[in-house]
């Protein structure tokens, strides 16, 4: 998978055929942090040095940086899935919010690795 991660945050890595540039921006907030590079060291150092200023130009503006994800998830599912995955957490004697994030976890790393 083309993702870079450090302290936190991470970002998906594109190339750009016709400039002949990695880019990417950081994922999971709305603060548009974006960087580029023409090499894969390049690119690296480029995304830490976008991730430490993104933190010190917060703390500069006295704002908290944007964390990537809260942990909150709302969503909706048909109401027969619903009711399978409640049945499926009572069953299995957890929470439907514990069953789910677990199978959530578990499919998520499925993906990532």
């Amino acid at each position: 998978m083309n993702v870079l991660s450090y302290k936190g945050y991470s970002a998906r890595i594109e190339f750009d055929a016709e400039d002949e540039i990695f880019f990417g921006k950081l994922a999971g907030i709305t603060d548009g942090v974006g960087f580029h590079a023409d090499t894969v060291e390049g690119l690296k150092a480029a995304f830490h040095e976008a991730v430490d200023d993104y933190i010190e130009t917060c703390a500069t503006v006295g704002k908290d940086p944007q964390k990537p994800y809260s942990g909150k998830m709302m969503f909706r599912v048909d109401p027969e899935v619903h009711a399978q995955a409640a049945k499926a957490a009572e069953l299995s004697g957890k929470s439907l919010n514990q069953w789910a994030a677990e199978v959530l976890a578990k499919a998520a790393a499925s993906k990532a690795a």
